[in-house]
């Protein structure tokens, strides 16, 4: 009895299998109208949910004309070319194939007529879509260049579309093959719904019509089109201006994160111990290796690589801080020049090490699936989910360095410290392992700052010199040794270097903002949050 019912429920997706099979097998016929007939074939089997995706794949290689059948066994492949080699896959079964010799496959071709079909249907599949995403996707790859047919198709499903953003767009792109209608009154209707678009070919569908002959004069007639049209592309630019300024605040919180991650080590070694550390930024470089590492290490795991790489880079660069501070350091004690040119020695020592053990050239840092892609809030702004991911991340850093600093032994200690040193030795404090302990984790905290900038840029033996100038600026300007003045600085300079690169260049906003710090400095010595204790004094 159990076989009978498994095989009842067996046999109609068997039998569904093997319609397509023989649907797609029609599709090899040498007349046109034999085509058509399998393209009708095999949109009735499209009807099953299964078979939908296979049979929109198939119809899109089909219009790119990437769609192939073996010579000797009539097998149907997807044939694309990629970096030189071309690669067949079964369409069917979405096998990889070993042959792939042009030679031995033959193209189906379509002819104009099989084409407007096939992409009116392509169209329909991708509208009845459940998924919003892919039925927004559909629509966008159709605007301006939709057909009649393609159109009518999309009047039909903006009565039934409910998701808002897909339904906004089937209005511009419907509005944008209304524009060019001889009525007026239905190019002006047009017009109202591309000003409240931001659909970039909206806007340059609009200044279309403004455009002028060598004399000056509107090339578009009607007056009141022309005035329409001015209206909404004011409309338009206004709105792209919200959103440009929402971008540059984005993408400075981005560099502030960063910025957050590689000064907050720093901040608190020169806070605590007065030390100008110059290798700072190569700690954050071994940081960036160690991701790369891992990821060589663990290549069938990308995924996971984050979430190894973390604590191996704190680890790795932790060890590396708290053997310079052994090894050089705690003999420099009280002279800052000599430990900045000791230290600025010890940077030098770690490139070379690098460029000795992995090159001088630069490795590039897979971006896990999860942080890959961005956000779309509309057609002209999106946010990526690594800088996002980023920006959340050095928060998560930072709320954790203040637990460590107001709950733990050792962060009583550091305080004790950075406040009142000889204090601190007389109440039993070993001052040295304080030291040894909170260099190692400045420097932990700078290798997992290297972690981050593997997704944002190359991996090399430069890295860390593009952020050490600016993480002792950010320290200085937040207050030495004061992570929340740190937090603001880093913030701070992020948004305020995005706004004046689009005006005044990458090089001279830079040099804007040193001197701003300088200007800033001469006020207010101790920064925006003065640290009592120690290092405020010095």
């Amino acid at each position: 009895m159990l076989f009978v019912v498994l095989l009842a429920a067996t046999t109609p997706a068997l039998a569904e299998d093997t319609a397509y099979s023989e649907a797609l097998s029609l599709l090899m016929a040498k007349k046109f109208k034999d085509k058509e007939k399998a393209i009708d074939q095999i949109m009735l089997v499209s009807k099953q949910a299964e078979n939908s995706e296979k049979v929109l794949s198939v119809l899109k290689q089909l219009v790119k004309g990437s769609l192939y059948y073996k010579k000797d066994n009539k097998q149907l492949v997807f044939l694309n070319k990629t970096e030189g080699k071309y690669i067949a896959v079964d369409a069917i079964k979405g096998v990889v194939l070993k042959e792939t010799a042009k030679a031995k496959f033959k193209k189906i071709t379509v002819n104009n007529k099989l084409r407007r079909k096939l992409r009116t249907l392509i169209a329909q599949l991708s509208l009845n879509n459940i998924s919003a995403k892919i039925r927004l996707s559909a629509v966008q790859e159709m605007m301006g260049k939709s057909k009649v047919d393609e159109v009518s198709a999309i009047r039909e499903h903006l009565v039934k579309e409910k998701n808002q953003s897909v339904a906004s767009a089937m209005k511009t792109l419907i509005a944008l093959s209304e524009i060019n209608s001889e009525n007026n009154s239905t190019r002006l209707s047009a017009l109202k719904v591309l000003a409240d678009s931001l659909e970039p070919k909206a806007r340059n569908k609009i200044a279309s019509l403004l455009e002028k002959n060598e004399q000056g004069e509107y090339l578009e007639q009607s007056k009141g089109i022309i005035y329409a049209a001015i209206k909404a592309k004011r409309n338009i630019d206004e709105r792209r201006k919200v959103y440009a300024f929402f971008e540059k605040i984005f993408f400075g919180l981005s560099l502030g994160s960063v910025l957050l991650l590689a000064a907050i080590g720093l901040a608190i070694t020169f806070g605590v111990m007065g030390v100008i550390n110059m290798a700072h930024g190569e700690l954050i470089m071994i940081g960036a290796y160690t991701t790369y590492v891992v990821q060589l290490l663990m290549p069938n795991y990308i995924e996971y690589s984050l979430l190894v790489a973390v604590p191996a880079a704190f680890i790795v660069s932790g060890l590396f801080g708290i053997a310079i501070e052994r090894g050089v350091i705690r003999f420099l004690y009280g002279r800052p020049l000599e430990t900045l040119l000791a230290t600025f020695g010890i940077s030098l020592i770690l490139q070379q090490l690098v460029r000795s053990i992995f090159s001088p050239l630069n490795r590039s840092v897979e971006t896990p699936l999860w942080m890959s892609g961005a956000l779309d809030i509309n057609p002209i702004f999106s946010i990526t989910y690594n800088r996002l991911g980023i920006i959340i991340f050095s928060l998560i850093v930072f709320a954790l360095l203040m637990l460590i600093l107001k709950k733990t032994s050792l962060g009583l200690k550091v305080r004790a410290v950075s406040q009142n040193r000889a204090m601190a030795r007389a109440m039993g404090i070993r001052s040295e392992w304080v030291d040894a302990m909170t260099f190692g984790l400045g420097s932990g905290i700078a290798g997992i700052a290297g972690v981050a900038l593997s997704q944002l840029t190359n991996v090399g033996p430069n890295l860390g010199q593009s952020y050490i100038i600016d993480s002792f600026l950010v320290v200085v300007f937040g207050g030495v040794g004061n992570l929340w003045g740190t937090l603001v600085g880093a913030m701070s300079l992020g948004v305020f270097n995005k706004f004046l690169e689009p005006v005044a260049g990458a090089v001279l906003a830079k040099i804007l903002i040193l001197v701003f710090i300088i200007l800033f400095i001469q006020k207010k010595p101790r920064g925006l949050f003065p640290q009592k204790g120690r290092a405020a004094e010095n």
